[in-house]
């Protein structure tokens, strides 16, 4: 399997940042405990995966949690069931009232653990519990995700790019040819957007459209093409707001335009509906967009529940001429444990039990992402799946988010100021001169 992106890609953001960990979450001097000795009570949070037969979108963790019980008498684990787009808010209203779950995961969309959390000192790091060996099972992007002032933050557990889906039904019908090679300029792109949107049964209203996606905090679909004519939302230092030049500024209002100007996606364009948006793509009684940006995970659902005839392609290039895309790893972390090291040493051995190779080949089948063990990548899980493979050869085109202690209140005051573009209630140049007073005073 070909090793996953490049260090420098997912490393570049985390230069000049200075750690001021709380010392209830970075005191060597304190006992490891053990797991065996431990019983009671340990919270998971989790977000919704792959469904069963039933639906079910939580019975991976409901089997490895009974699994693990039975292994381990006297200790129950609480799954507490958590929609991915709500997981930030209810663990920031969490934190703020001291009563945070014992785990949570981070979401494959933010791309590492936060720094914002370690400074606050909720999370607590695990190097007791991996020795040189067991951290030199992980990729060394992934582990770096989870590593801050040198100490490991949490277990990384999958590895996901975002890609562009194409419906090859939809490009049939409309009689457009797709991109050859999954490579395209923007100019292609907005060309073919045109000819696939359409009015199918002649009543004068458009049924299907080019293309969409969705504007929201903490998700970055959409934002592979505002990098599309060079720029980031920070400088290399992470000192000055940068997503106001007048490349990035251009690109924005392009893919904005394509609802306000170029009448190729539909009215939800920009909005926050998550699931609505995929539904129009991959639900068989929709399917009234035959283009949309995803992460890894809508290639296995496209597999699978929503059995789709679709084609991975890379993100259009513009001015760059290189085509760009935004990755993410998603991980476990654990929350403050007080001074319970028996508690700790259990909640660090069950983090482990669901995060093992074995496991991570099992997520990586299921839920369309790619493992962050070498030894998971090293079984094969994509041999037989063309798809995943199209997705694996665009991880050296991948840049990361900015991991600023302040990242999620940067990226919520431009993701706010997006919005407002896609509904057309500013221009993009004024939405970021409007973003950068926010962001400046946060990079204060």
């Amino acid at each position: 399997m070909k090793k996953m992106w490049k260090k420098s890609m997912l490393s570049i953001a985390s230069l000049g940042l200075a750690a001021s960990v709380l010392a209830a979450c970075s005191d060597d001097t304190k006992e490891v405990g053990s797991a065996d000795e431990f019983k009671g009570k340990i919270t998971v949070w989790d977000g919704p995966r792959w469904p069963d037969k039933d639906e079910n979108k939580f019975h991976w963790l409901e089997a490895k949690i009974k699994e693990y019980e039975e292994a381990h008498e006297g200790v129950e684990i609480e799954l507490v069931q958590v929609p991915w787009a709500e997981m930030g808010d209810k663990l920031g209203v969490a934190i703020a009232g001291k009563s945070w779950p014992d785990i949570a995961p981070v979401d494959i969309s933010g791309s590492a653990v936060s720094i914002d959390h370690i400074e606050q000192g909720v999370v607590e790091p695990l190097d007791d519990y991996f020795d040189k060996e067991a951290k030199a099972d992980f990729y060394e992007n992934a582990l770096d995700a989870y590593t801050y002032d040198g100490k490991m933050y949490g277990i990384p557990n999958s590895i996901t790019l975002h890609s562009m889906l194409l419906n090859l039904d939809l490009f049939a019908e409309a009689g457009v040819t797709p991109p050859e090679g999954g490579e395209w300029t923007y100019e292609e792109f907005l060309d073919a957007a045109k000819k696939l949107t359409f009015d199918r049964d002649g009543d004068g209203k458009i049924d299907v459209y080019g293309f969409s996606t969705y504007i929201m905090p903490g998700y970055y679909e959409a934002w592979p093409f505002f990098y599309k004519n060079g720029g980031s939302p920070l400088n290399e230092d992470m000192t000055e707001f940068t997503f106001d030049t007048p490349e990035v500024v251009q690109a924005i209002q392009d893919l904005a335009d394509l609802k306000l100007k170029e009448k190729v996606a539909p009215e939800t364009h920009g909005g926050n509906d998550v699931g609505g948006t995929f539904q129009a793509w991959a639900n068989e009684e929709q399917r009234t967009v035959a283009m949309q940006p995803w992460a890894t995970w809508a290639i296995g659902a496209a597999q699978g529940k929503y059995p789709t005839n679709f084609a991975v392609a890379n993100y259009p290039t513009g001015e760059s001429e290189k085509p760009t895309t935004i990755g993410g790893v998603g991980g476990w972390v654990m929350f403050h444990q007080g001074e319970d090291a028996n508690k700790k040493a259990a909640v660090a051995d069950f983090m482990k039990f669901i995060s093992t190779a074995e496991e991570q080949y099992h997520m990586a089948q299921n839920y369309g992402i790619f493992p962050a063990r070498v030894s998971a990548a090293e079984m094969d899980p994509f041999k037989d799946n063309p798809e995943m493979t199209r997705a694996m050869e665009m991880s050296d085109q991948v840049v990361m988010l900015p991991r600023h202690p302040e990242w999620r209140k940067i990226d919520e005051a431009i993701q706010t100021q997006l919005q407002l573009v896609f509904n057309g209630e500013k221009s993009a140049e004024d939405a970021m001169a409007d973003a950068k007073k926010a962001v400046d005073e946060l990079l204060k």
